[in-house]
């Protein structure tokens, strides 16, 4: 898919700010520095629309992203990328604010499709990992599961996590896994394609 237009609609901290068009959407999960930022730039041909950081917890408010694709086949859509978990130095009192906001957002009457669920290559699925993909299950949500910094890994490196993968999330709904690299820029086309799934289902 190509991108004719991407744009941050707006970030927002409490529910009342959310978008009301009528538009589908695909929220973006995953823990601090795991590579949602640097996932969504590549994807959406844009160096820096989604900000990167070294600092973990950088994104803290809902990002909503009104993306139009080109051939204008489908309909505009946005990608919401969430608040990372995980170790982001942040107070107790915050990771309860995000808690509450991204609770919201997900009991909120948006048109969600479903989610990206990002884990760490290198890491595989950890227990907060597992423990989104569960709650997501609970919704009833398709997710599309993506590995990213996969271009960190060798061939061999990556066919035994895939397994590793496989093995710990035996137990939850999910097909297949996407190694994806923002750095080289592969699993790109997959992912796009898994997206399209979700928009024209």
């Amino acid at each position: 898919m190509r991108v004719a237009a991407a744009e941050l609609f707006i970030s927002a901290a409490a529910a009342s700010q959310f978008p009301r068009e009528p538009l589908p959407q695909i929220a973006v999960c995953g823990r601090s520095n795991v590579g949602k930022s640097s996932l969504l730039n590549v994807l959406l041909q844009r160096k820096h629309l989604a900000r990167t950081s070294s600092t973990p917890g950088k994104t803290r408010l809902l990002n909503f992203y009104r993306i139009t694709p080109n051939p204008p086949a489908l309909r505009p859509f946005f990608f919401v990328d969430l608040p990372g978990y995980g170790y982001a130095k942040v107070s107790q009192s915050e990771r309860e604010s995000w808690r509450r906001l991204i609770e919201k957002y997900f009991e909120s009457a948006a048109p969600l499709v479903g989610a990206i669920a990002i884990i760490d290559s290198r890491h595989g699925p950890l227990d907060s990992d597992v423990e989104l993909l569960a709650w997501l299950a609970t919704r009833a949500l398709p997710v599309i599961l993506v590995a990213t910094k996969a271009d960190k890994l060798t061939n061999k490196a990556r066919a035994e996590m895939k397994r590793q993968i496989a093995s710990a999330l035996a137990h939850l709904p999910w097909q297949e896994v996407i190694f994806c690299s923002a750095h080289s820029g592969a699993g790109s086309q997959e992912l796009w394609q898994a997206v399209t799934g979700l928009l024209r289902s």
